[in-house]
């Protein structure tokens, strides 16, 4: 009798090794089809939660410490895909180039995107260049001032929403951005305050508004259609910031003094 409870026994634990086996091939075959996780990342001197930087040794930022941190738990080894800005990773959804990604959230991109748990929330507003009289919203929103954002984010859209007179325009990088708001060729500049008080110590006589015209949530995201790969993905992000993986990510990436904001009030 006990020889026959021991077979079951080991048939049974054999049946569940399989069927674990298979569902971490399948997958892997889904959130890593090439054998590496493909993390698409936006490069730019910004910092913050959402832009990396490139380094001597390769890259950096909280993305790419989270990239490399799930494909640890995943086994395989990470690999980073470089666009300029969110709007770029967006236009890749579809194209099979990456495999997973953090990112700012919207509606537009929750039709291209599957998103999981937002792990920052941003307070968007506006620089004005240097010996600029704007000092509120008001000031600013009238025709024949020029604001600038990076093309086809988040915040491109919400300040576009937010301005009724002045004119928006996208461009592709921070750094174009950066100098034309430095050259007094814009007047403002569209961004996340943090990164945009960190932008006003770099060029002398600039000023950030104190008013917020939106709030910008980032969130990790799998391509549409990637159920397997979405709930990893949810379940890692969901640990990450409970578990202080997030909280180190944010520390080794200048943002000591930044708290994890998850939920928008």
């Amino acid at each position: 009798m006990l020889s026959r409870l021991m077979r079951l026994a080991g048939l049974v634990l054999g049946v569940v090794t399989m069927a674990i086996s298979a569902n971490a091939d399948a997958l892997k075959d889904q959130i890593a089809p090439t054998g590496k996780l493909r993390v698409a990342i936006a490069i730019s001197p910004a910092g913050g939660a959402f832009w990396s930087t490139k380094t001597e040794n390769g890259y950096a930022g909280v993305p790419v410490d989270l990239g490399r941190e799930m494909a640890a738990q995943l086994g395989v080894p990470v690999e980073y895909v470089v666009h300029q800005n969110s709007g770029q990773i967006t236009d890749a959804a579809s194209s099979n180039s990456w495999d997973i990604t953090f990112l700012p959230k919207d509606p537009e991109r929750e039709t291209k995107m599957t998103f999981g748990p937002i792990y920052e929330v941003a307070d968007a507003t506006y620089i004005v260049k240097p010996g600029s009289a704007i000092a509120n919203f008001a000031a600013l929103d009238q025709d024949g001032v020029k604001v600038a954002a990076v093309n086809a984010t988040t915040t491109m859209r919400g300040a576009i929403a937010h301005l009724k007179h002045a004119k928006v325009t996208g461009y592709q990088t921070y750094d174009e951005i950066f100098n034309l708001l430095k050259s007094g060729e814009i007047d403002a500049f569209a961004l996340s305050r943090d990164q945009l008080n960190a932008m006003a110590k770099k060029i002398p006589g600039t000023r950030v508004l104190d008013e917020t015209f939106k709030q910008t949530v980032t969130a990790v995201a799998v391509p549409l259609n990637h159920p397997l790969a979405a709930a990893f993905a949810t379940r890692f992000m969901t640990d990450a910031i409970a578990n202080g993986t997030l909280r180190k990510a944010y520390d080794n990436n200048g943002l000591k003094g930044s708290p994890v904001r998850t939920e928008v009030k």
